[in-house]
């Protein structure tokens, strides 16, 4: 069953050529394979949006077959920014981000927050390097 946003463990892919939303499953799943350069039966998430981004539309592979999900603002664009990645065609979002992103949210002025596991490791190293520090020679 597909959950939206979906869970961390799938990737969510954004095209940055915009895209015609006339597609459909096969125009949009070519594209995957011509643009983003990936699987489209993987079980990633593949979202396109139009060139004035107030359209977008998303597909995925859920094992026995495409769903493709669509949305129009009725005002306003997504605020999508380009972010530095590996492939020409694509970059990669947290499920976090789309939903963010889909509720227009602009993430380009926001920041994370620290995670715990963060502050631990920051701690660690912190105390490491004291402990170094302090260590007679």
């Amino acid at each position: 069953m597909l959950s939206f946003p979906p869970s961390p463990s799938v990737r969510i892919f954004v095209g940055r050529i915009p895209v015609d939303m006339r597609k459909g499953f096969d125009g949009l799943s070519a594209q995957v394979i011509d643009v983003v350069d990936e699987d489209p039966q993987s079980g990633h998430l593949f979202c396109f949006f139009n060139k004035r981004r107030d359209r977008m539309k998303a597909l995925v592979w859920d094992g026995s077959g495409y769903w493709v999900l669509s949305k129009r603002l009725e005002h306003g664009r997504f605020q999508i920014f380009d972010r530095v990645s590996e492939k020409d065609g694509a970059f990669v979002l947290s499920s976090t981000d789309l939903a963010l992103m889909l509720d227009g949210i602009d993430l380009r002025g926001s920041r994370r927050r620290r995670t715990h596991d963060e502050i631990a490791s920051s701690i660690l190293r912190g105390s490491r390097s004291a402990a170094t520090q302090d260590a007679p020679m």
